[in-house]
């Protein structure tokens, strides 16, 4: 067996459930950015655990060969399933993973029943916007660090956020002579430029049978078009199997607005014995 992927399984105390959400992030972050909704849906939701996971390049998901696309992605996500010996009964991907979750769909894997895409256009999109923007910066300081706080401070200098370069520095290992990054920035920008040319409409023109695709739009966000929206819109009133849920909030939902994504999850997904 390959290489699996990194990841945590939470479940609410006591419990013992069947049903798996697989947890999918963004590009540069980690499955431990969703681990307060996942909790708090395991809780509302005892028939259900969470599986967070690091796709790979990212986390502790890291050695991964190429090529290093979203199909990749996926085929990830298939052996993990595997390697923990039970289906992925829903998943939810943000943003990268949002793509990675309807190339998943696109497999048609065993047992899945919904997925929930958060924030993610199906379409090609530029090679542009913040995440390449913050992958530009970040080629250009040095690849050690004193502390955590230095390299804060230089993304800071270059114009990032204070939110987002904290969260950036969680992407820092401690050595002996300081701290560097666990990342690989040539493969990344191999996944960010698949990423923007993955075309995933087939994966929503095409939902199987006692699947369920839900999309959820950030009010303030403007990651989906105005296009993929009436697309979306089309495609719900045909097939009856695709939902557009917008909600208040940024593109980081999941800290924005976490009790929408909470609302929305232990209110729509599937009952499992």
């Amino acid at each position: 067996m390959g290489r699996v992927l990194s990841h945590t399984l939470v479940v609410a105390p006591g419990t013992q459930p069947r049903a798996r959400l697989f947890v999918l992030h963004g590009v540069f972050g980690a499955g431990r950015n969703w681990a307060t909704v996942a909790r708090r849906v395991t809780e509302a939701r005892r028939d259900w655990g969470a599986v967070l996971v690091d796709l790979r390049l990212h986390g502790a998901s890291q050695g991964f060969a190429p090529p290093h696309t979203v199909a990749a992605c996926a085929d990830d996500l298939v052996a993990l399933a595997g390697a923990i010996d039970g289906s992925a009964h829903a998943v939810l991907g943000h943003s990268l993973g949002g793509k990675v979750a309807l190339a998943y769909l696109a497999a048609r894997p065993p047992g899945l029943r919904q997925v929930w895409v958060v924030d993610a256009d199906p379409s090609p999109v530029e090679p542009r916007g913040d995440a390449w923007d913050l992958l530009r910066i970040i080629r250009a300081l040095p690849l050690e660090f004193h502390s955590r706080d230095d390299l804060v401070a230089g993304l800071g200098r270059a114009g990032v956020d204070r939110r987002t370069a904290e969260w950036m520095a969680t992407n820092l290992d401690h050595t002996q002579t300081g701290y560097r990054w666990r990342l690989d920035f040539f493969a990344l920008e191999q996944l960010l430029a698949d990423f923007s040319r993955a075309d995933l409409w087939h994966s929503v023109e095409q939902v199987p049978p006692g699947v369920e695709l839900h999309f959820v739009k950030a009010a303030r966000s403007h990651v989906i078009s105005e296009r993929s929206l009436g697309r979306l819109g089309d495609i719900a009133g045909a097939t009856g199997r695709v939902v557009v849920h917008e909600v208040e909030g940024g593109h980081w939902l999941n800290a924005d607005n976490p009790d929408a994504i909470v609302a929305l999850l232990g209110g729509r997904l599937p009952e499992c014995a």
